[in-house]
């Protein structure tokens, strides 16, 4: 199993590659399968653990990300032929590789983010078998060899039955993931609005996001992991999800319905695949659209929103999804 470097597996805060590739990691493992995990040396897994870079370079700015990510590969594919298959979950850079070994590759593209890296996919899927996240993530020009949505451990979520008056929003603090929207809608809404996640646009956080953060309406927290986590995904009255992009899959969506927690979603990318209108959440066009849902969530059933996951988006569905696929792939 090959992870990225950018964060620890699985991550402090926000790592959702690293994560995904815990999840999986672990649940393999906990099949009896044997998996040797390539990541930093810090990273916490049952799986056996190998590797050369010391730690995560967007927490250690001595590590180079583009030097030790190719001693990360390099590392993994000189020993290749040890194993019966190679899951890459680090994008393109390990498919320079990929007709170095005899070993099968199977590559998790963690949303396709534009045409620019075609020529790192196109010329190899002779040789990796590519896996979407989403079927709205599927180039139209590659051959997949299946959709495999992400799962979690829904024990690890604990289910609100009641949540609270305010709203939520859980992500990246970037123009893509629609803090503003979201601040936005709060505001007519006339509800308090808790906003978490890393900021990588600086530039959007001070124009949108410091002025608008009072402490009382409109409250930015940061990033926050673990119990602090959970916590503020379930108690929350609804997720505004109100993205400007193309979302390949959303993480926090399903983690906020594990929670019990409707999610009110721009229509685009995979959304229409993670909420079922009307009852996990609501599928809008507009901030016009989102403020309409709003007065709408308390139709929504909380308990609906755990099934769901439990049903569709479960670690263990996700694991065995790629063990059928593994099997196929060997035979």
């Amino acid at each position: 199993m090959l992870a990225p470097i950018a964060w620890r597996t699985p991550p402090r805060h926000y790592g959702p590659w690293e994560l995904v590739t815990s999840l999986l990691t672990e649940a393999l493992v906990a099949r009896g399968v044997d998996v040797t995990l390539f990541a930093t040396l810090d990273s916490l897994t049952a799986a056996t653990l190998d590797g050369v870079v010391p730690a995560a370079y967007s927490e250690d700015p001595s590590i180079d990300a583009k030097v030790w990510e190719f001693r990360h590969l390099a590392h993994l594919f000189e020993q290749a032929g040890r194993f019966d298959l190679i899951h890459n979950q680090a994008d393109f850079p390990a498919h320079a590789f990929s007709r170095l070994t005899d070993t099968p590759i199977v590559t998790t593209i963690h949303g396709f983010s534009s045409d620019r890296i075609l020529p790192m996919y196109a010329p190899y899927q002779d040789r990796v078998h590519y896996v979407a996240i989403s079927d709205a993530d599927r180039h139209p020009t590659l051959r997949y060899a299946a959709t495999i949505h992400h799962g979690i451990p829904l024990g690890d979520f604990p289910f609100d039955p009641h949540g609270s008056d305010d709203l939520l929003f859980f992500g990246r603090i970037h123009p893509d993931k629609g803090a503003k929207e979201a601040i936005a809608v709060a505001r007519a809404v006339g509800r308090p609005l808790d906003l978490y996640g890393i900021v990588q646009d600086a530039g959007y956080h001070d124009r949108e996001v410091a002025p608008a953060d009072d402490g009382v309406s409109i409250r930015y927290h940061g990033a926050v992991g673990g119990a602090a986590r959970t916590t503020a995904l379930g108690h929350a009255r609804a997720l505004l999800h109100l993205v400007n992009f193309d979302e390949p899959f959303g993480l926090s969506v399903i983690e906020a319905m594990a929670c019990g927690t409707p999610v009110i979603a721009t229509r685009r990318g995979s959304m229409p695949e993670l909420i079922e209108h009307g009852v996990t959440g609501f599928l809008v066009d507009s901030v016009a659209g989102a403020i309409d849902a709003v007065a709408r969530v308390g139709e929504i059933d909380r308990s609906a929103c755990r099934r769901a996951v439990a049903e569709r988006f479960s670690v263990d569905r996700m694991a065995d999804a790629y063990i059928r696929l593994y099997r196929t792939i060997i035979a």
